[in-house]
């Protein structure tokens, strides 16, 4: 599907994850795998808004590197979004295998930060 109409309605639920984000601040309630899973939800979601807002498919997978490359060629500026490819891990990976304590933690102010200017980068073209 595609069109303003589907646009929408992903961005709808990337803002549910987003609310989901803000509300995972505290590391020691919601464990690295559980914030990682709804950060890389909401990216994926309005990253696939913004393909369908464009009148285009996009695929049905959980990769941010893939939507990020197809936006690139429909010509769109997504210099700023590469970092979130790190998210890919917790799409599927993290769901099933626990995030190593050798990793460092994630930047959760920062991954909020940066998902809510996204979303608010959407939502504006979407009302356009």
């Amino acid at each position: 599907m595609s069109g303003p109409e589907e646009a929408k309605g992903l961005l709808i639920m990337a803002g549910k994850d987003l609310i989901a984000l803000k509300n995972m601040m505290n590391a020691e309630a919601f464990p690295e795998e559980i914030f990682g899973f709804h950060a890389q939800q909401s990216v994926e979601k309005t990253l696939k808004a913004w393909i369908a807002a464009l009148g285009e498919e996009y695929p049905v997978k959980h990769d941010l590197r893939l939507l990020l490359i197809q936006l690139e060629d429909l010509k769109c500026d997504v210099t700023e979004l590469w970092d979130f490819v790190d998210l890919n891990a917790f799409a599927v990976q993290f769901r099933y295998a626990e995030y190593g304590f050798t990793e460092e933690p994630l930047d959760r102010q920062g991954i909020t930060a940066k998902t809510q200017a996204l979303y608010d980068k959407l939502q504006g073209l979407i009302e356009k």
